[in-house]
């Protein structure tokens, strides 16, 4: 039987934590920064759980994750 392949592009964007949660960065940091204010953006460098109604597909794509 042929191994499965990992989605890069979800490889590169989720981590797995010790307990097996899944880690994701937020989203909106990119451009149009100048309208949002410091705290907001300050709260988007940090890391979030992946919610639980994804978590099912992405550990699919993730398959030895």
């Amino acid at each position: 039987m042929p191994s499965m392949k990992t989605n890069r592009s979800a490889a590169k964007r989720f981590k797995v934590t010790g307990s097996g949660k899944l880690v994701r960065n937020k989203a909106n940091k990119r451009h149009i920064l100048t309208k949002k204010e410091t705290k907001r953006k300050r709260n988007l460098r940090k890391s979030t759980l992946v919610d639980q109604t994804c978590v099912k597909n992405v550990k699919k794509i993730l398959p030895y994750a």
